[in-house]
């Protein structure tokens, strides 16, 4: 392979941000991929996007400004935010979105009604305008890259808008899916690394992939390119602007999890790709880290009868299950803890409980309790209504016989459900208030009215009962970047010819989860700053 101008280490859709950014900025453009798939956690995400004051907001005369979402973040900062790069990310978004828009590389939609998760501070947008979903792509476009997408496998035939997720009913018509499934038509990430993907193929930028990248190429202090593997043989390849790295967070490297990440972590979420290579080639170059302890959080679900192809434990992130009625959430002691209707990643910091008397974690493990009109209604995993429930499932006929499948006081679980109960027939949660945000709402049970929509008592057996992990959709931690997405040494200096996006660096927004698709808007908002500022480097 001959030289290029720009390498991007990692193919998902920061990477390919990057490599569009750059090839429009004038720039020769290699895009690497460590293993065989494409798209990595961003494909099995659902793809939402958030950046404040976005193109679709605009155009729907929705009212939003830099301000509103600086004062929102910085109303949520805990000392983890740096004005450079979170002013880069709320002034470049908008400009990135137009930009991937213009380029054919999304084609995206408001989210209605789809509120910010922190509605009590300033510069929050109830009414949603922030978050964007994708319309459908058709898997037909990408000719024989088509079977080559990270869990392509599981189609997504639907619109995040679509579906409960969203906002949605999930209900389309049978002769409408039939249709999409046999126009290999996708949503959700699915759909935004499918047109990511076809944007770069239709500017000549082939991913190239199983490419292990041992070490990066240096001369006169400059990274100037990489050194590797291709298939077991020896690959090089020299970048004569720099190198960008794209590839994705550390949470399945044990070693690095142990090292920096805060707090219980076994189930994530993402593909298990995410093993940090990126963080250690940076490292590698004297890279400045940020941001080290955090992730991306979510309680997860582990299906045990639907592992990686490779063999590790999937999980799923539980976001409708804990907020429908007729389930809530209880530990080992069998007493509730939180606000189950909470958004995922703030909901951390319940699981992540530390009690110095016992020096443990006492809400680990944690369980999911719910009863037969939960069955009759709503999801378990990817479980549907209707469906036989799985044999993982706990399930007993008397809450006293339930607890001691899951091993927690029988008296204390009848007590709790008693309790939840009498607060669903008031209409209020006094312990941990569900039901009183709009946020809460917005993934409950919307044919009800008022708190009812999450709350509802667990009182018809049968009663079931799924363990809850602690997990996360990724990292966020890493090389700490400047406003240019140039990677900073320890001296808080750029490394010349080094630049960073996506959950490999320090997210430009710290640990704040804003609202959904806080991942993927600083993702490739930063994507797009690297792949101008690498391309530039040299011009």
């Amino acid at each position: 392979m001959s030289d290029v101008d720009v390498v991007i280490l990692g193919c998902g859709p920061a990477g390919m941000t990057a490599a569009l950014s750059a090839h429009e900025a004038g720039a020769k453009v290699a895009l690497i991929e460590r293993f065989d798939r494409i798209g990595g956690t961003g494909a099995v995400s659902g793809g939402v996007i958030w950046v404040a004051d976005n193109p679709r907001q605009r155009a729907a005369g929705m009212s939003d400004s830099r301000e509103e979402a600086l004062a929102y973040f910085r109303a949520l900062d805990h000392g983890d935010l740096v004005d450079e790069t979170l002013e880069a990310f709320v002034d470049n978004g908008p400009e990135a979105l137009g930009f991937l828009e213009d380029a054919g590389a999304l084609k995206v939609a408001l989210l209605e009604g789809y509120p910010d998760y922190y509605l009590d501070r300033p510069g929050a947008k109830p009414e949603g305008g922030r978050a964007l979903d994708h319309d459908l792509f058709s898997l037909n476009e990408l000719g024989d890259w088509a079977g080559r997408i990270t869990a392509i496998e599981e189609p997504k035939p639907m619109m995040l808008r679509e579906t409960p997720l969203g906002g949605g009913s999930g209900v389309v018509p049978p002769e409408e899916l039939q249709r999409r499934m046999a126009n290999a038509e996708r949503g959700f990430g699915q759909a935004m690394v499918g047109r990511l993907l076809k944007a770069c193929l239709d500017r000549g930028i082939e991913p190239v992939c199983n490419v292990e990248t041992k070490r990066l190429l240096r001369e006169d202090g400059r990274v100037t390119g990489i050194e590797g593997t291709r298939d077991g043989k020896p690959f090089s390849l020299s970048a004569r602007s720099g190198v960008i790295i794209s590839t994705g967070g550390f949470e399945w490297d044990e070693d690095k999890r142990q090292t920096f990440l805060r707090g219980p972590m076994d189930a994530p979420a993402s593909p298990p790709t995410a093993r940090g290579e990126g963080l250690s080639l940076a490292m590698e170059s004297g890279a400045k880290l940020g941001n080290m302890t955090q992730g991306w959080w979510a309680p997860t679900l582990v299906v045990p009868d639907a592992p990686w192809p490779t063999g590790e434990d999937k999980a799923l992130p539980v976001l409708i299950e804990r907020t429908v009625p007729h389930s809530l959430m209880v530990n080992r002691a069998g007493k509730r803890f939180c606000n189950e209707a909470a958004n995922y990643s703030a909901l951390a910091g319940a699981f992540h409980q530390f009690d110095p008397q016992t020096y443990d974690y006492p809400n680990l493990p944690a369980w999911l309790v719910f009863d037969a009109n939960y069955v009759e209604r709503y999801p378990i995993g990817s479980r549907l209504p209707g469906q036989p429930v799985p044999e993982w499932v706990a399930r007993a006929d008397t809450l006293d016989e339930l607890a001691g499948r899951i091993g927690v006081p029988g008296e204390a679980l009848v007590a709790t459900i008693e309790r939840f109960n009498a607060h669903a027939d008031a209409g209020h949660d006094p312990d941990f208030e569900r039901g009183t945000s709009s946020y809460d709402h917005f993934y409950g049970d919307r044919s009800r009215e008022g708190t009812a929509v999450t709350l509802g008592k667990v009182e018809r057996g049968p009663f079931y009962a799924v363990e809850i992990r602690m997990g996360l959709l990724g990292t966020n931690g890493g090389a700490r970047t400047d406003g240019q997405a140039r990677i900073l040494g320890h001296d808080g200096e750029p490394i010349p010819g080094l630049y960073g996006a996506g959950n490999a660096i320090a997210c430009p927004t710290g640990g704040i989860y804003a609202g959904a698709g806080g991942t993927l808007g600083p993702a490739l908002t930063f994507g797009y700053i690297a792949g101008r500022s690498a391309a530039r480097a040299n011009a």
